[in-house]
């Protein structure tokens, strides 16, 4: 060793760049959003009912007032400008009788898509949902899209959808809190059984 020195190549990355062109601020839903997140899953359903407004923007509605409704789990993406851009929430599911929750829906403004603001409301909420002790979350969706998110089919843990011909879209993705032992069918809320 003597007087040799060694030299390390040290890199200092640079920050990450983000697919949003600001900041983006993940928080709980207040007393006074609830309009603005009906407008924000309407415009990202689109699809109208018979009564012209999206079935999932009522379902927000009926499960906010519901006994399933988890307010610790209703979150909000807002932009810079203080405007909610998206939502996603988390309802109280069972799989027999074991209290899980369910995803959805998950909604992002249509010129706030594709910037990354659904990736950080799922992680945001899936994170809440682990602090909270929950086993597990499940969900009706594209797989290709929540499997980032480690969701798996539903089957590889012996649960079933609600509608058997979900299968092939139905999944789970397990928390710290998860146990083996809860298995079966997944029962969302009752507002679901009206979308």
């Amino acid at each position: 060793m003597g007087g040799a020195t060694i030299w390390a190549d040290i890199r200092l990355w640079r920050e990450p760049r983000t697919r949003h062109r600001s900041g983006v601020l993940i928080r709980r839903e207040v007393a006074g959003d609830e309009a603005s997140i009906w407008a924000v899953t309407a415009a990202a359903f689109g699809k109208r009912g018979a009564d012209g407004v999206p079935a999932e923007a009522t379902l927000v509605d009926e499960l906010r007032a519901g006994d399933a409704w988890l307010p610790e789990l209703s979150l909000v993406a807002v932009d810079g400008a203080g405007e909610v851009i998206g939502h996603v929430l988390c309802t109280r599911g069972h799989v027999g009788q074991a209290p899980v929750l369910g995803l959805g829906p998950l909604s992002v403004r249509p010129d706030s898509q594709l910037r990354g603001v659904g990736s950080a409301l799922v992680h945001a909420v899936l994170g809440a949902g682990d602090a909270l002790g929950e086993p597990l979350v499940a969900l009706l969706g594209s797989p290709a899209y929540y499997r980032r998110f480690g969701f798996r089919l539903s089957d590889e843990y012996g649960i079933a959808p609600p509608v058997p011909r979900w299968q092939p879209h139905f999944q789970v993705r397990v928390l710290t809190g998860y146990r083996p032992e809860v298995r079966g069918t997944f029962a969302y809320p009752e507002p679901f059984d009206r979308v």
